[in-house]
């Protein structure tokens, strides 16, 4: 069975303080709470940056600056995918910002949303032209998509990409279940969605909120990744009575895949089935 991707989501743009104190919400925090993860195990890491002062999400590339150069510092192999979600931005200029850092601080990948789609009170809008713009523009920096794929036409989009020769395989693939407008928690949307994607892609595989535990495990089960962290869901369990931390997700899922017989993928590895630098001061993909 292929080695467990384990894809370390430690904020994101919606928990908050108020929310729950674990969420990591300032430069070290969040450095701090990679770290951790890093030294359980992990694969990659994707990560959302936050102003200092306000604690909501930003698009700039100083904050992802400060991160890149923290996390590195202990861990310059680990895999760094940075956001570029279009749910708070949606001007291209703000979107790919962080796509101009350059040596040390660039980020090995960015997530590219695949298709527009409706969060339970706010919108994210991709369309058709900004998904190609940003693959277009990770492309020319040598930076690899993570394709996040919330139901199966999204699959299909990526394809087209392909087509086009805006993004180029090895692919790695995010597909998340759960949100109100899309694919939910359950085998048959599993199945279709799992049947979509190309043979040779990686796949990692979230759920959002109380599905986090019910999609990671199954995913450990069948053989794909796993995309966990607070950035999906602050709860522990069901119930909700016990608020998570994310070093309390990863360890949850090292037993999980210690049951299973899944040794973690390494970053390392990672790299290698994706055709990527090798870290340690080389990142990202050399566009041939």
């Amino acid at each position: 069975m292929n080695k467990l991707i384990i894809n370390f989501t430690p904020t994101g743009m919606i928990p908050t303080k108020d929310m729950t104190p674990h969420v990591p919400v300032t430069v070290n925090e969040i450095v701090e709470d990679v770290h951790r993860a890093y030294e359980l195990g992990i694969t990659m890491t994707h990560i959302h940056a936050r102003d200092e002062k306000t604690g909501v999400p930003t698009y700039k590339k100083e904050v992802y600056a400060q991160l890149i150069e923290g996390i590195r510092k202990y861990a310059p192999d680990l895999v760094i995918c940075t956001s570029l979600s279009g749910r708070n931005f949606n001007t291209l200029d703000k979107r790919a910002d962080v796509l101009s850092l350059e040596g040390d601080l660039k980020p090995d990948m960015g997530s590219l949303t695949l298709s527009s789609l409706n969060f339970n009170r706010v919108a994210s809008m991709n369309a058709p032209s900004m998904i190609e713009d940003l693959a277009k523009t990770m492309k020319a920096k040598g930076i690899v998509p993570e394709l996040e794929v919330f139901d199966v036409g999204m699959i299909n989009f990526g394809k087209y990409l392909v087509k086009k020769d805006y993004i180029r395989p090895p692919l790695y693939y995010n597909l998340l279940f759960g949100n109100i407008a899309c694919a939910q928690t359950n085998l048959l949307h599993t199945g279709v969605m799992l049947n979509d994607i190309p043979e040779d892609a990686l796949v990692s595989v979230a759920g959002i909120g109380n599905g986090q535990l019910m999609m990671n495990s199954l995913a450990v089960a069948i053989g794909k990744g796993v995309r966990v962290g607070l950035e999906d869901n602050i709860w522990f369990d069901a119930e909700r009575t016990r608020l998570a931390t994310n070093t309390s997700l990863i360890e949850r899922i090292h037993t999980i895949a210690k049951a299973n017989n899944r040794e973690i993928m390494t970053p390392s590895e990672f790299r290698a089935q994706m055709d990527m630098e090798p870290g340690n001061g080389r990142y990202g993909r050399i566009y041939k």
